[in-house]
């Protein structure tokens, strides 16, 4: 990380840090759900030890937020891998559940995809203010980006509500579209808070901070939406790798596109990128694969992976639950 300025390291360190609390979270809740059903005494939400694993929940997702303000939002996203990783260690260590030669593969693949991505992150500056903001979303390139992902999402719109077609990859699709708005304000809104606190220059008074404070909220309800009705449709173990990937890659054009993060850099690093965005979706594809059939309610964070479909070896199903 030596080529990397200290703010990216406190960016990167931030979304770790965030997307293995977020995999503590859902471990917890998963044990409370598995006790309880056991005792079949009080709800679930009646339990302490749940509401700690919400809290856990509530910080790591504002982890991740901060980190948009301090590195890439290209870098940040694909780092949502962390929770998946973590999840099946704490799962193996301290809920006792088998570890399966996939789960290795797949964590050893993940872990040198982030090394990858870490390493050949874009080095943009991750000042964001709001003449910046303001420039990006009158520029050419962002224009032409805004108007072919509007007409793609009322083409797949017009399938998904018109013609009946419920196909797993359209309603991802439609997520990562949306994603694609969300990325942008939360690195937006995220930055010029970053900003704000430095006391470079007041970004609050400007009203863009609170239209991409609007997108944000909106384009985070509609993801929920979709990813909602997706879970009641598809399996958990098809929707986790499939979203990962799709939102990811939309991060990373978003980024490439608004943020302009990958300007000035040699072929190279595009490369060792792309193949470190490979190995993570690889390595995701295989722990999520062959999982047992999930209920999940944490549909969206910004480490941009509804949770790992994990379930005990033996039991009833759980459902993790999600703020």
């Amino acid at each position: 990380l030596g080529f990397l300025g200290p703010v990216y390291i406190v960016g990167i360190c931030i979304a770790v840090c965030g997307n293995f609390l977020i995999s503590i979270s859902l471990n917890i809740q998963k044990y409370t759900h598995v006790r309880q059903s056991q005792r079949e005494t009080k709800p679930y939400y009646t339990s302490r030890l749940w509401w700690c694993g919400i809290l856990l929940m509530g910080l790591g997702e504002l982890g991740n937020f901060a980190a948009y303000g301090f590195a890439p939002a290209s870098l940040i996203a694909p780092l949502g891998c962390v929770s998946v990783i973590m999840s099946v260690v704490i799962s193996v260590v301290f809920l006792k559940e088998t570890l399966r030669a996939s789960d290795i593969l797949g964590g050893a693949l993940a872990l040198t995809g982030t090394y990858f991505l870490v390493t050949f992150a874009p080095r943009s500056s991750p000042h964001v203010t709001a003449n910046m903001v303001e420039r990006s979303l009158v520029s050419w390139t962002f224009l032409i980006y805004f108007m072919f992902e509007l007409i793609l999402f009322a083409i797949l719109m017009y399938l998904y509500k018109c013609r009946n077609m419920k196909h797993i990859v359209i309603m991802m699709i439609l997520v990562a579209l949306l994603a694609s708005g969300t990325v942008i304000s939360v690195k937006a809104v995220s930055g010029m808070i970053t900003e704000t606190i430095r006391g470079s220059h007041l970004q609050l008074t400007y009203p863009i901070f609170y239209i991409m404070f609007i997108i944000m909220v909106t384009s985070c309800a509609f993801q929920i939406k979709f990813l909602n009705q997706a879970m009641k449709m598809f399996d958990a173990t098809e929707i986790v790798p499939i979203n990962y990937v799709f939102f990811t890659a939309s991060a990373v054009v978003a980024g490439i596109l608004f943020y302009e993060e990958f300007y000035g850099l040699s072929l190279i690093y595009y490369i060792m990128f792309a193949i470190g965005c490979l190995l993570a979706f690889t390595g995701v594809f295989l722990i999520a694969r062959a999982r047992p059939r999930i209920k999940m309610d944490r549909v969206f964070s910004m480490g941009q992976i509804p949770g790992i479909p994990i379930t005990p070896d033996s039991g009833p199903a759980i459902k993790l639950s999600r703020v």
